[in-house]
């Protein structure tokens, strides 16, 4: 059964959620959290689905139950290079409506599981200079800011790569 998209008005926490990876049938939702999440630099469903699908690339969904339904209410997306020991944390994404409740910590820590289980030493990832949720989360999870990437994203916003030894 494919998880549908995460609606307002509805309470829980980080606890009450559950993870698994991704499937080819929670595409709809997928693109549906992108579109609800991001205002700019949205990933195309092409790009989900090629993700869903890749060897090298592994997309954690995070659900709550609502009415008796899975709902997917959060997505983070890692991608490794065979050769290298660098995992990469390309995005992260939680439903508006669930902000605050954890669920970015739980997938973040997903990730860095699933880059440790694969042989990735370090993990990587970029933020908006402008996420101020996302900046602390990742520096109170042990990320470390190495660099600044000038005019990153659509609109120009510059991005803040941070790393951490995992």
């Amino acid at each position: 059964m494919a998880a549908r998209p995460a609606s307002a008005g509805t309470e829980e926490t980080a606890a009450h959620i559950v993870l698994r990876p991704a499937r080819r049938a929670d595409l709809d939702a997928l693109v549906a959290l992108e579109h609800a999440a991001f205002a700019t630099d949205r990933a195309e469903r092409r790009a989900i689905r090629h993700a869903i699908d890749s060897p090298t690339m592994s997309v954690v969904v995070a659900l709550a139950l609502e009415g008796g339904e899975e709902v997917l209410v959060g997505a983070a997306v890692l991608e490794r290079r065979r050769a290298s020991r660098i995992a990469r944390l390309s995005s992260i994404a939680v439903s508006p409506a669930r902000g605050g409740l954890g669920i970015g910590g739980t997938l973040l820590g997903a990730a860095e599981a699933e880059a440790s289980a694969r042989g990735c030493d370090r993990l990587r990832l970029e933020v908006r200079a402008d996420n101020g949720a996302g900046i602390r989360l990742y520096e109170r999870r042990g990320y470390t800011r190495f660099a600044v990437r000038p005019d990153y994203y659509e609109d120009g916003m510059e991005a803040w790569r941070y790393e951490k030894a995992l």
